[in-house]
C-alpha cells in the first residue's frame, strides 16, 4: 500500500543530523503511541504506517544517504515496500461496509534487529532460527469490526433478544437492553476479526440505527405524537384517547387548547421520558346543513378575533 510522502525526518520528529540511536529511539516511542491495537484514534493506523516507512529508510545508511541526497525523489514512486524481507499484516477490520486490509512493509533490519524491537513494543515472540529475518511471528489482537443494527422504536424502547445473521454466515443472540439510544454501541467480545499470531479476536460493534416512525417523534428519551381534535372539543374541552408505545391512554383536554398546545403523559416517553401529545385541530372538510348552521350562529355571536392581540 502506498504511503503519502512526508519528510521522514519530521515524520520521526527528528533534526537531519539525529544519530542511527536517535532515529531508533524516536521510532521506539513513536511505534509505541501510534499502534493500532494501542492507539484507537482512527488517525493513528495512517501515523504508525508514516513513521514505519521513515524508520526504515532512515536506519539504513545507503537509503539515507540516497534521500538526503536526493529527497522524495529518493526512489521512484512513493512506495517503500519493495525492500527485501519481510510482510506482515498489523491490523485488520473485516465485515460489512470498510471492510479494507492495512499491510505495513518493512525492509531487512538484519540480526534479528526488527524482532526485539517489535518484542520489547509489543510483547512480540521471537522465533528460534536465528540468523537474519528471524522474526518468527508476533501475538496480535484481531480487529473490532462494526455493523448497523435497526431497530423500531418499538424494539429500542421494550430492548429484548434479537437473532442476527450476516452474509458470512455468522449467526448471533444478541441481548437489546431496553431504552436503548440511536447510536448507541452493542458489544459482542470475540466476535470480530481474528487475531494473528495466536492473538485474541476482536470484538463486534453493534451500532444501533432507530428507524423513523411513522407517528412518534423523538426527542432524545421523550416522544411527540400528534392529537387531532374538533374544534369543539378544542374550545370545550374533552376525554380522548392519545396512542402510547404500549398501546393508548386516555386524556383531558382542557377548553381553550389552540394548535400546537403540548399536554404531557409523564413516563410515556424511552426510558422513562415523557411522551408530549401536541393538540392539532382538524375542521371538517364538508359541513352538514346544521353543522353550517350551528357554526354561522356561532360566527354571530362570537366577540374572539384570533389575529389581534
Amino acid at each position: 500500500m502506498a504511503v503519502a510522502f512526508r519528510d521522514y525526518y519530521d515524520a520521526l520528529g527528528v533534526p537531519r543530523s539525529a544519530s542511527n540511536e536517535d532515529i531508533r529511539a524516536a521510532y521506539r516511542r513513536l511505534a509505541r503511541e501510534n499502534h493500532p491495537d494501542v492507539n484507537k484514534d482512527p488517525a493513528a493506523e495512517d501515523r504508525f504506517k508514516e513513521i514505519s516507512e521513515a524508520y526504515e529508510v532512515l536506519r539504513d545508511p545507503d537509503k539515507r544517504s540516497k534521500y538526503d541526497r536526493l529527497g522524495r525523489n529518493w526512489k521512484a514512486g512513493d512506495d517503500v515496500s519493495g525492500a527485501p524481507g519481510f510482510e506482515e499484516y498489523v491490523r485488520r477490520r473485516g465485515g460489512g461496509e470498510g471492510d479494507r486490509d492495512v499491510r505495513v512493509d518493512f525492509g531487512d533490519f538484519g540480526g534479528g534487529d526488527f524482532s526485539d524491537l517489535f518484542e520489547e513494543l509489543f510483547g512480540g515472540r521471537r522465533g528460534g532460527g536465528g540468523g537474519r529475518g528471524g522474526f518468527d511471528g508476533f501475538s496480535m489482537r484481531g480487529g473490532d469490526q462494526e455493523a448497523v443494527l435497526e431497530l423500531s422504536l418499538e424494539e429500542a424502547a421494550r430492548g429484548g433478544r434479537r437473532r442476527l445473521s450476516f452474509g458470512d454466515g455468522r449467526e448471533f443472540e444478541v441481548d437489546i437492553p431496553p431504552a436503548v439510544r440511536d447510536g448507541q454501541l452493542i458489544r459482542l467480545a470475540g466476535e470480530g476479526g481474528s487475531g494473528s499470531g495466536g492473538g485474541p479476536p476482536g470484538d463486534l460493534l453493534l451500532r444501533v440505527r432507530i428507524r423513523p416512525h411513522p407517528r412518534f417523534r423523538r426527542k432524545g428519551d421523550d416522544l411527540e405524537v400528534d392529537l387531532q381534535v374538533a374544534p369543539w372539543e378544542a374550545a370545550l374541552g374533552a376525554q380522548v384517547d392519545v396512542p402510547t408505545l404500549e398501546g393508548s391512554v386516555r386524556l383531558k383536554v382542557p377548553p381553550g387548547s389552540s394548535c400546537g398546545r403540548r399536554l404531557r403523559l409523564r413516563g410515556e416517553g424511552l426510558g422513562g421520558g415523557d411522551l408530549y401529545a401536541v393538540v392539532k385541530i382538524l375542521v371538517p372538510k364538508k359541513l352538514s346543513k346544521k353543522e353550517r348552521e350551528a357554526f354561522e350562529r356561532l360566527a354571530e355571536v362570537s366577540k374572539f378575533d384570533p389575529r389581534s392581540d
